[in-house]
């Protein structure tokens, strides 16, 4: 039977499986049971990358199926620093799951930066989860925080875009529509305080994000450190209507996300 290795963003962990992706995520999202409801994202990662720090050496002893023959759902590798020590090279499919258990399957992709300067509201979600207004596109929102030159960094970051709608052009009467996010007011001082001339290039909106609504994000999702960073972007509306409905259809409720 295969060993899977999974990275999963909420919460941070290094997981072992013998479930392929597309079960493992109906599984992580809702339990043996199905009577959890939780929602997931997670990298499928090669469990050949060599690490002095995650045990990945104990992979095939501790991920086998049971005696009964039956797969090993899951077994947590490390639950502290897993993004980190994780190279670049070893990142492969990520897996967006809604709390019902419809997994999403997403591709890297080529990044191609906007040609003129915007700004963006960016949820991070690991190592640690704010939600920021940024004046910085992706790639360098990512060499940013990232920069051991900078007196606060992380070493590698995980994060996706969401949509600001009318307020990225309009924070003072720019109408939210229908996204469903909290202390509209808070968000639009931040809004225009990394536009006026001099301001931060960055600003917190939210110390910890939390859940979010999928149907919020812009763009896609990255992963990166320096200037190395993985693009993965969010099919359009009409190509989750149509190409993945029952995903698309369970991401609009709740925090089915």
């Amino acid at each position: 039977m295969k060993n899977y290795l999974y990275l999963s963003l909420i919460p941070e962990a290094l997981i072992a499986s013998n479930l392929p992706p597309e079960e493992f995520g109906s599984y992580f999202a809702t339990g043996v049971f199905r009577r959890n409801c939780d929602q997931a994202i997670f990298f499928e990662i090669d469990p050949n990358f060599q690490s002095d720090y995650l045990p990945i050496s104990k992979l095939e002893e501790l991920c086998k199926p049971h005696a009964d023959g039956k797969p090993h759902k899951s077994v947590y590798l490390s639950v502290y620093r897993v993004l980190e020590h994780i190279p670049m090279s070893a990142f492969k499919n990520l897996y967006v799951v809604t709390s019902d258990g419809k997994v999403l399957e997403l591709q890297p992709a080529d990044f191609v930066p906007d040609t003129k300067p915007r700004l963006y509201l960016y949820q991070d979600l690991a190592p640690c989860k704010p939600r920021v207004v940024s004046i910085l596109n992706p790639k360098e929102y990512t060499a940013r925080l990232t920069s051991p030159e900078r007196l606060v960094h992380v070493d590698k970051i995980a994060f996706c875009d969401l949509q600001l709608g009318a307020l990225e052009t309009d924070p003072e009467n720019g109408d939210l529509g229908d996204l469903p996010y909290i202390n509209q007011n808070h968000l639009r001082d931040c809004i225009k305080q990394v536009r006026n001339k001099g301001g931060k290039n960055n600003k917190v909106v939210i110390r910890s994000g939390g859940e979010f609504l999928y149907r919020t994000i812009k763009n896609g999702f990255y992963v990166g450190t320096g200037n190395e960073m993985l693009y993965y972007p969010m099919p359009s509306k009409e190509e989750l209507e149509n190409n993945h409905y029952n995903w698309w259809r369970s991401a609009q409720s709740a925090f089915g996300a």
